[in-house]
């Protein structure tokens, strides 16, 4: 069990709070095309201004690779969190993140105020976590709070080298629901415990399924990364995705679950296609019926009942990937058929970011969910039953 201190367990009145978000938006020509996450760190930053905090936020945004970048630039966050929080942000404008500007900006602070600071990235240490820019950071604050789990799978100078110089780290709201969630729902899970994966490469959940195959009652295996669970147990299957060099493994993981009683569904027929994209002759075949020139590009009828039935009664569901190609609406059909039948359990329902948080917001059912991460490669860590740097950072209670 995991068990961090969080914005709960601490006065912050009248002390300098630095808290790494995750405002990593998307941007276009300048402004903002989703403020999704900036939405969803508001719950911490209020909290802290209602706390009589002096709030300072920090963010990447993008690849800058060490050097200022205007285009990523985090100014027009201010202006978007300061509509959003109807109160203002000083936006500290320094190449160097903590540079006159910002010691100004934070020098100048009443309680409740809050300062945003430069892309983190602008400085070449953020990423190898270099002391100095850490210690650079801390200098501005006296509690650090990381809410970031976007990057709590890395380990950088503002989400961990920061802890070593602060009298007290703790995670914020959106942290504590990612530990609560896929941490703990997932090592002590309320059962039946089901685990659905999908996506493209069978190499990319290698970790995944070993860990999940331990804790589950129903494993489901569907998306890119089936075909060659299938190839390897001798069916045809096309141009269909195929991990060559992990067939073995496969063969390996579905002996694992027969020894630990886990149930693995594979696929019982497939939606095939002549090309890669939305408009192009498409039908459904059995096991083993690909023909040489078709590739699968979702699950067929038949194993979205399988798929289905087989989620039904649980009380726990994590679900990372999509069942097919989800981004065309000719192959969707299986993303979508779990992502109704999700929707409508009783348990816990938990989507483990990237694609598939995508595909579940795409199709509707976002407000459906009980939790859905906001981190893709800390999710899968997470999943993998790996300690994620950013998590352990942060002080026990």
């Amino acid at each position: 069990m995991l068990n961090k201190k969080s914005i709960d367990d601490i006065n912050v009145k009248g002390k300098r709070v630095l808290v790494r978000c995750d405002f990593n938006v998307p941007m276009m020509n300048g402004e903002i095309t989703d403020v999704n996450r900036l939405v969803q760190a508001l719950p911490t930053i209020k909290k802290l201004i209602a706390d009589g905090g002096k709030v300072i936020l920090c963010s990447h945004l993008g690849k800058p690779k060490g050097e200022p970048k205007p285009e990523l630039s985090l100014a027009p966050v201010a202006v978007r969190l300061a509509e959003l929080l109807a109160q203002p942000v000083v936006f500290a404008s320094d190449d160097t993140v903590v540079g006159e500007n910002a010691k100004a900006a934070v020098a100048a602070m009443k309680d409740g105020d809050v300062v945003l600071l430069q892309n983190t990235r602008y400085r070449v240490e953020e990423t190898k976590n270099v002391e100095a820019f850490s210690k650079d950071l801390a200098s501005l604050a006296d509690i650090f709070v990381n809410d970031a789990f976007g990057t709590a799978h890395r380990a950088h100078c503002s989400n961990v080298g920061i802890t070593n110089f602060v009298e007290d780290s703790v995670v914020g709201y959106l942290m504590q629901k990612e530990i609560d969630f896929l941490g703990n729902a997932v090592n002590n899970p309320v059962r039946p415990f089901v685990a659905i994966l999908g996506g493209a490469k069978v190499s990319d959940k290698l970790a995944v399924i070993d860990n999940l195959l331990d804790k589950v009652d129903t494993l489901i295996i569907g998306g890119g990364m089936a075909y060659t669970f299938l190839k390897a147990q001798g069916y045809e299957i096309g141009l269909s995705l195929l991990d060559a060099e992990k067939m073995d493994y496969c063969l390996d993981m579905m002996k694992k679950a027969k020894e630990k009683g886990v149930s693995l569904l594979l696929p019982i027929d497939t939606v095939v296609a002549q090309e890669f994209k939305n408009d192009t002759p498409f039908k459904t075949v059995g096991l083993g019926e690909i023909e040489a020139d078709w590739e699968g590009l979702d699950i067929g009828e038949k194993t979205r009942e399988i798929f289905v039935n087989a989620v039904k009664d649980a009380k726990t569901v994590v679900w990372n990937g999509p069942m097919g190609v989800s981004e065309f609406d000719n192959f969707a059909k299986g993303t979508l058929a779990v992502a109704e039948a999700l929707a409508k359990i009783e348990g816990t329902t938990i989507i483990g970011g990237g694609d598939s948080a995508a595909a579940v917001n795409k199709l509707g059912y976002g407000d459906k969910m009980t939790h859905i991460s906001t981190g893709g490669g800390a999710s899968l860590e997470f999943l993998e039953g790996k300690v994620l740097p950013g998590v352990a950072a942060a002080n026990d209670k």
